[in-house]
């Protein structure tokens, strides 16, 4: 490729990315999707901007996946993983095992050679471990249940590719010798103990290294204190480590993987991390833009039908094995459809499969073009089945679950608080009001949750706060006050809409999740609302204060000047918010600046021997810190 057509092609896959991850993400399709419409566009099909070439692209960008691995690997200790077994192995290798077998019965069942079809269930049986990944970290969710259990199968998927390369050349028709044709050169024309051996010296060297000896090497680059430096070591380990790996032919990914968890306990591990992301996503996202752009739709429109059967069968099939799977796991109905409808597509190292199994004669030219666009077009639909789980069936799950699942029997009681949420926000109000002696009734739809507090001596009754039934049963009708403490906004709001129509004797205090949600809260009359981190910010600026040099009671005073202040701007701010957005801009420049200020004009006429008179116990404090510092 000369000089300017690689220049070029940058500008395209540039361009295309910068406009279609933004459009995506404006239209809550999220950037995968994003990506995959993208090469569409500028591929062959539409624009035909890119063509043949961009296998070499496909190539390159798949390091973009080794990276993400390296990157996961980094936030796995050991101890962590062994304790993942049962689901990495368990669930993981059930998985690629029952989802083979069911899609090589079905290619019999096509006319397909035992060969043939034991070839296609083992390359459609791995999933796309960067689509996946990259969407449930973009949605929040590769925390949940049904995120770590898509995880682990992934990784088992993973690892799983290297044995399933190793079987392929004994599928061939000619039997290993046409294998061998593939690979005469390196450790493959050693014989095969001597193979094992080397294999097991760079394992062992990558763990040994990662181990005892990065510590050292990266504590040497940091001192000298050039941020680039430390990015172009961490390149350098994970292009090393994935070329290691492939010269003993295994996997880069897994290489790198292993590389990631074996740094895992590094101090400098966040280091890795910050200066491998940017160059991680970047590259996965040329590869799923070069995933879309390398689908032949030409086939497509020459077997419409057939095409399309097999994709129905392929998304179909590893749904069912993964929602059996997910259920005789201990998966809940809502985790479990979320890791079916995750994992139902095929995967980035299929493309390597499919590949390799032509080049041994496994697969015809014909089939293994059938197989790619099925492929493809599976991973292109996957981001729409998670937005339709999201935004249709998760939400029916959810209402009919709280439907049919009981709630706790609420015990009859004279409460005159009930807190609606009790995670982190509710449990901090929950523990001043027990301290108090003020008896509260607590409603929590985290049953996890519930059985920690109750531990802890907390009477957690567990319910959705935000169903009538559950509501009246806890006592509503004789509460003086209601604590909204849930981490929802549209369910604070449909909650305070609720009691405000049939219990409007009841005070709401609400928790706010940002300053566009106060406004909804004013707009509603709300007794009181605070901000979750409003009050914690201030107190560390305080603390920030203090350290700076200024007298504990001078910090104090600017922090109750600010809130002051900002309680009468928020006020005026409100009446203009969805009015007239210039002005509102303007004012709350104009706001920042008075507080500015005031705060300047404080400072310069603040005398603490009289302002802080009232805190004698901070002067004490200070005295005595005066002292110490003048006797050391």
């Amino acid at each position: 490729m000369h000089q300017q057509d690689f220049f070029y092609q940058a500008v395209i896959y540039l361009l295309a990315a910068v406009v279609s991850v933004a459009l995506a993400k404006r239209l809550g399709l999220g950037s995968v999707l994003g990506y995959l419409l993208a090469g569409i566009v500028i591929g062959p099909f539409v624009f035909g901007l890119v063509g043949s070439e961009d296998s070499s692209v496909m190539h390159f960008a798949e390091f973009g996946v080794v990276m993400m691995l390296f990157l996961i690997g980094l936030e796995l200790r050991p101890s962590l993983l062994w304790k993942m077994r049962k689901s990495i192995f368990g669930l993981g290798g059930l998985q690629v095992l029952l989802t083979t077998l069911i899609i090589a019965a079905i290619a019999l069942g096509f006319k397909s050679s035992f060969k043939e079809s034991l070839a296609i269930g083992l390359v459609v049986a791995l999933s796309s471990t960067a689509i996946v990944l990259q969407t449930l970290t973009e949605k929040g969710l590769i925390k949940n249940e049904g995120g770590k259990a898509s995880f682990s199968v992934l990784l088992f998927q993973d690892i799983a590719v290297i044995p399933i390369l190793a079987l392929i050349p004994l599928l061939a028709p000619n039997g290993i010798e046409v294998a061998n044709d593939h690979a005469t050169h390196g450790i493959a024309a050693l014989p095969g103990w001597q193979q094992v051996l080397i294999i097991i010296a760079v394992v062992a060297g990558i763990i040994f290294i990662g181990r005892f000896l990065a510590r050292y090497i990266f504590r040497v680059i940091a001192s000298s204190g050039m941020r680039e430096i430390f990015t172009a070591s961490a390149l350098l380990l994970v292009i090393s480590t994935a070329i290691a790996m492939d010269m003993v032919g295994l996997s880069p990914a897994l290489g790198t993987f292993l590389a990631g968890v074996v740094l895992a306990d590094n101090e400098y591990r966040h280091e890795l991390e910050s200066g491998i992301e940017p160059f991680k996503g970047l590259l996965l996202g040329l590869f799923f833009i070069s995933v879309g752009a390398s689908i032949n739709f030409n086939i497509l429109f020459e077997n419409p039908v057939s095409i399309l059967v097999f994709l129905v069968i392929l998304v179909a099939v590893k749904f069912t094995v993964l929602y059996g799977l997910g259920k005789a796991f201990g998966l809940k109905k809502g985790n479990g459809l979320l890791f079916s409808f995750a994992l139902a597509q095929g995967g980035e190292f299929a493309f390597v499969l499919i590949s390799f199994s032509s080049q041994n004669k496994v697969l015809s030219d014909e089939l293994s073009g059938v197989l790619l666009i099925v492929v493809a077009l599976s991973m292109l639909i996957t981001p729409f089945l998670l937005i339709i789980n999201e935004k249709f069936i998760q939400p029916r799950i959810l209402f009919n679950a709280n439907k049919e699942e009981d709630a706790d029997e609420i015990e009859d009681s004279e409460n005159q608080v009930i807190i609606a949420g009790f995670g982190r926000f509710g449990l901090a109000i929950g523990r001043f009001l027990k301290a108090n002696g003020i008896h509260t009734t607590v409603l929590d739809n985290n049953s996890a949750n519930i059985e920690m507090l109750r531990k802890f001596g907390f009477k957690v009754y567990y319910g959705d706060a935000t169903r009538h039934d559950l509501l009246l049963s806890a006592g509503i009708k004789n509460a003086k006050i209601l604590i909204i403490a849930i981490d929802n906004e549209e369910e604070i709001l449909k909650l305070i809409d609720y009691v405000k129509d049939k219990y409007p004797h009841v005070k709401i205090l609400s928790r706010s999740k940002g300053l566009r949600h106060t406004f909804e809260l004013k707009k509603r009359n709300v007794f009181a609302e605070r901000r979750e981190t409003y009050d914690a910010s201030i107190e560390l600026a305080t603390t920030a204060m203090h350290e700076l040099g200024y007298s504990k009671y001078q910090a104090y005073s600017s922090a109750r000047t600010f809130k002051k202040h900002d309680e009468l701007v928020l006020e005026e701010l409100y009446q203009l918010w969805g009015k007239d957005e210039q002005k509102y801009i303007s004012e709350a420049k104009r706001f920042s600046e008075q507080l500015r200020n005031l705060l300047l004009s404080e400072e310069e006429n603040f005398y603490e021997g009289v302002d802080s008179a009232w805190d004698v116990q901070t002067l004490r404090d200070e005295v005595l810190e005066n002292y110490n510092k003048q006797q050391d």
